[in-house]
């Protein structure tokens, strides 16, 4: 019989058996996305050091200009199709097209862009917090225009 070593430590909210199920998620908006996307957190706690789990989800024709993390990520893509380019310019000529399934993994402080070229997309995105996001262009930062969701 397997015992747990009862000196482990467990993550936040992360130390017993539960399932989250679809109709249980929260897509709320987020702060650092454009309006109508929306980020859900699945496990664990992204502003604090550890691992998260959150999903993402953007309406068509919504574009995530350049930007970068801190953190290493990997990306799932659960629904729809996940456009992803690098660099530090969007090129819509140069984002390539990822169906449901695939998985991305994204080195921490990479630029890249998304867009939502061909309709909604949903990706479950894991990493090592806390979660950052940096635009390449202060223009393209809905943190610094207030507008109203």
């Amino acid at each position: 019989m397997l015992r747990q070593d009862p000196s482990r430590q467990h993550q936040p909210d992360e130390d017993r058996f539960r399932a989250i199920l679809p109709e249980d998620i929260a897509w709320l908006p987020f702060p650092a996305f454009p309006s109508g996307a929306r980020l859900a957190v699945i496990v664990g706690h992204p502003n604090e050091p550890g691992p998260y789990v959150v999903r993402v989800k953007v309406p068509g024709g919504t574009r995530l200009m350049p930007h970068k993390h801190p953190e290493d990520r990997v990306y799932t893509v659960m629904s729809g199709v996940f456009y992803i380019g690098l660099g530090e310019r969007f090129d819509g000529d140069d984002v390539k097209a990822y169906p449901p399934g695939s998985v991305i993994v994204l080195p921490g402080e990479t630029w890249h862009f998304h867009w939502a070229k061909s309709g909604e997309y949903v990706t479950q995105v894991y990493a090592i917090g806390p979660l950052g996001l940096e635009y390449h262009d202060d223009d393209d930062d809905p943190r610094l225009h207030a507008v109203a969701r």
